[in-house]
Formats: structure tokens, C-alpha cells, sequence
């Protein structure tokens, strides 16, 4: 019996798509993953609506939305619910080994035979993490192994170089900015320094004085690029290990990341576009067309039945998720497209909205840290970058996609016979109280500090692992 193909899944963690030279970004951040995109396929407007962390690879994982999880915050409460299956436990009962990388103790991980870690998050003696070659120091012997045993094998890597703190080892800290990152004539982080939930993290990891946003920005392209080169070596060792033939390789993100915008600064939250919009490039020689590009919209939850499709794994799971493979290979199967979709948030704000090709609604379900209005309008084929809200200018259109979320809501509650876990995640703060009555009230309790607190708020259960 032919033994069936490996797969090795790049769940990057926090990779903006539009910070990436494969996706037509200014500034050449990834080389060789464009080289790797000309060899498959790539989707251009691949969302992950339901963010942070915890509920993007659940989706990732088990081919479901945010109410076929049951998981919508990072701070999520107890396992993955039995009623899933992950990817790795299906292809565990395939007769696939299954290794994990970097995502131990997370609920979203459930289900892989081996965890192994590295060092992803704090600086070294020189101030630096290298985060990537951490990765490949664990990763690559790991490859090795599994290519040399009879079954076929399922990798999971989850870099983390382009998630805060950003901090690419020499030269790629520099590589993109040539100024003076600590000019005392520029204010462009002040507004960050008097934010008190992550002036302390955030300036822990800058440059003393660092004054210049075009810096931190600079180190996220630079994390970007480095981690780019790094996946190089890995797609090298694919190459002389000869399976390169027998190998579905898949680079994607969880979510996306926010920089010196919406005030939301160098993390990950708020529903825009720039954390909703991710990567998604899959190359499966003679299996996969070569440098094939795809507009139409795409989903996180697509990954697990579009995967399961070409390993020609059958199984009976109803996926929320659609199987790409017909849109990418234009058979007569028809292809389901979704155009508007529900949206949602759980890491500093409790919010959720509808988006459309047009517009894009959110809606406050509990006073937020930011002091931002309960209702947001966007236009975004006018203003692509969500600067001005036209909710108050444009009540009918608020009305019109508040009723299309509360239906879509209504029938998926239907569905899955379980409530909106949007509504029911009241301690998603991860604090002994329910939802914040002012803004103020969440302004005052939330609080990062350090990069070890922001390390543990993904990895609460690492050590029963």
C-alpha cells in the first residue's frame, strides 16, 4: 500500500499578509517564500474572523467556525470541546506520526502525539531573539526522524518571530529603517507610552528612548524577513531529504497584527482588516497547479477539508469549512462562495461584527480599553484603511448589517444548539468578575507588564502537557 503524503503546516503566528512581498508588499520581507508561491498555489483574501490566538487555530484545526469550536477568546476556559476532532487526531487514526512545535499547552493543540518547544518569546545576552533558528534547532532534527520512519507524518510549526516583542537578531533589525529611532524631536510612540495596559510591555522590548514608530514597524518587517530566510533552511531539508514529491506544504497564519494603528498598538486586537486578513499559500507538487493565484474569498476553517481532500482522507465530519480543491482546480463541483461573514474578537475587547465586500460593521459588547464608540462603520472600498467611522452618518446601513449579523447568529445558534459563545464568554478577561460596565473600568484592569505575563496568557496549560 503507497504510503500516504506528509504534510508540514506553517501556522505562523501574527503574520500580516499585506507585510508580505508574495502578497505585493513594498519592501522585500519574503524571498523565499515567494520562490515556494511560484510553486503552488496562493489565496489572496484568506480571512480569520474570529481572533486572537486560541480561537484562529481552533478553527485552523478542526475545519469549524467560532460556533462549531465553541471558542472565541484567547483566555479560553478548560479543553477544546469532545465535540470536535482535530486535524492531528485524525490523521493520528490514519496512521500518521504528528509532532508539534511551539504550540504546547494551548487548548487549540489538542491532539498531537509529540509537543516540543523553543525559546520564542525572550531576548538573549545580546538583546535579540532568534526565534526562527530556535524553531529550526528543534525542528529540522525532528524532520529527519520523521522522514525515516514507514508513516507518513504531520509537522506543525508555529513561528512566532513576527508576534511582539519583535526582535530579529542582527542585521535584519536594521535591514528596513536607517534613521534614529530614539530622535527626541519625534512623537510618534507617545500616545503608546501614556496607554497604561502595554506601555510597560511594549517599551520593555524597545530601545531605551526609541521615540520613532517607523522602528518598532521596521523590526516587525525585519522579524518577517528573518523568519523567511530561516524557513528556507527547512524547505532546503525538504529538498535533500527527497520528499519534496510526497510533502503538501502549507503557509499560513493564525491572525494578523496590528502596528502604529486604530491606537491598538503592536499587538493583535480590533477588528480590522490588517488582523483579519492572513496568508494562505499550499504547494503539493503534481497534486497542486504551479504559481496559481486566487481572489476569491477564502476561510481558516477551509484548511482542514481542503487538507483532508488531498491526502484523500475520508471522514464523517459535517466541516463548517469549505474543500478548496474545486475552485482551485475548476471542476464542475460547484464551489460555495461566502462573501459577507460574522467577525469576532476576545483578547482585550469583547466585540463582534458582519463584513461584506463593502462594508465592514462592528459592534462593542462591553465598554473596551480604547474608549472607542459601541458602534464602528467602515467603507472599505473607500477608505481601505478604516480611518473614519460612518456609523452615525449612515444609520441605515448599520441597521441593514445588524439585522443580517443577529440572523446569521440566530441560525448558526440554530445549528450548532448551543449560544453565540460570544455571549456566553463573559470572563474572557481572564479576571474573577463578569463584563466591564465603562471603559474606563477595563482600561484600569488590564494590564500586560511583561513578555513572560504575555507568554503565559497562550500557554496557561504547558505544564500538564
Amino acid at each position: 500500500m503507497k504510503k500516504k503524503p506528509n504534510v508540514i503546516l506553517f501556522g505562523i503566528d501574527s503574520l500580516r499578509r499585506d507585510r508580505m512581498s508574495s502578497y505585493g508588499y513594498k519592501r522585500l520581507t519574503t524571498p523565499h517564500i515567494d520562490k515556494f508561491a511560484e510553486g503552488g498555489v496562493l489565496f489572496e483574501n484568506h480571512f480569520s474572523p474570529s481572533i486572537p490566538t486560541t480561537p484562529g487555530y481552533a478553527s485552523m484545526i478542526t475545519g469549524m467556525d467560532c460556533f462549531g469550536t465553541d471558542v472565541v477568546a484567547l483566555r479560553h476556559k478548560g479543553p477544546l470541546g469532545d465535540h470536535v476532532k482535530t486535524l492531528p487526531e485524525i490523521l493520528g487514526e490514519n496512521n500518521y506520526n504528528t509532532t508539534c512545535i511551539g504550540f504546547t499547552g494551548n487548548p487549540s493543540s489538542r491532539g498531537f502525539q509529540k509537543y516540543l518547544d523553543y525559546e520564542g518569546w525572550k531576548p538573549d545576552e545580546t538583546g535579540r531573539c532568534p526565534k526562527a533558528e530556535n524553531l529550526n534547532n528543534i525542528a529540522i532534527p525532528e524532520l529527519k526522524r520523521l522522514s525515516k520512519e514507514d508513516k507518513p507524518f504531520f509537522l506543525f510549526l508555529r513561528h512566532m518571530d513576527p508576534h511582539s516583542p519583535y526582535l530579529p537578531p542582527r542585521p535584519y533589525e536594521r535591514i528596513f529603517y536607517d534613521g534614529d529611532e530614539c530622535d527626541p524631536t519625534n512623537h510618534s510612540l507617545e500616545e503608546l507610552k501614556k496607554f497604561k495596559p502595554f506601555a510597560d510591555f511594549i517599551t520593555s522590548w524597545l530601545p531605551k528612548g526609541c521615540t520613532d514608530s517607523d522602528y518598532v514597524d521596521a523590526q516587525y518587517d525585519g522579524a518577517v524577513a528573518y523568519m523567511d530566510a530561516c524557513i528556507q533552511n527547512i524547505f532546503t531539508t525538504v529538498e535533500t531529504l527527497g520528499i519534496e514529491e510526497e510533502t503538501l506544504i502549507i503557509i499560513t497564519s493564525d491572525h494578523g497584527e496590528t502596528l502604529n494603528e486604530h491606537g491598538c498598538w503592536y499587538d493583535h486586537h480590533g477588528l480590522y482588516e490588517h488582523n483579519l486578513v492572513v496568508p494562505l499559500i499550499l504547494k503539493y507538487p503534481g497534486k497542486l497547479p504551479a504559481g496559481r493565484r486566487f481572489s476569491e474569498f477564502s476561510f481558516i476553517k477551509d484548511l482542514m477539508p481542503t487538507v483532508l481532500e488531498l491526502l484523500e482522507i475520508k471522514t464523517e465530519i459535517n466541516f463548517d469549512g469549505r474543500n478548496l480543491i474545486s475552485l482551485i482546480t475548476g471542476s464542475n463541483e460547484s464551489f460555495s462562495m461566502e462573501s459577507e461573514f460574522y467577525i469576532t474578537e476576545c483578547t482585550w475587547m469583547r466585540k463582534h461584527g458582519w463584513r461584506t465586500p463593502e462594508w465592514k460593521l462592528i459592534r462593542s459588547l462591553e465598554p473596551d480599553i480604547h474608549f472607542k464608540p459601541e458602534i464602528e462603520l467602515y467603507n472599505i472600498f473607500t477608505d481601505p484603511k478604516e480611518l473614519i467611522n460612518v456609523a452615525e452618518k449612515e444609520p441605515q446601513i448599520v441597521n441593514m448589517l445588524l439585522g443580517r449579523m443577529d440572523a446569521y447568529i440566530t441560525k448558526r445558534e440554530k445549528e450548532t444548539g448551543r449560544t453565540n459563545p460570544m455571549y456566553t464568554n463573559l470572563q474572557w478577561h481572564g479576571l474573577d468578575r463578569g463584563p466591564f460596565e465603562t471603559s474606563q473600568e477595563a482600561y484600569d484592569s488590564m494590564y500586560i507588564g511583561s513578555i513572560s505575563n504575555a507568554q503565559q496568557l497562550q500557554e496557561k496549560d504547558k505544564e500538564k502537557v
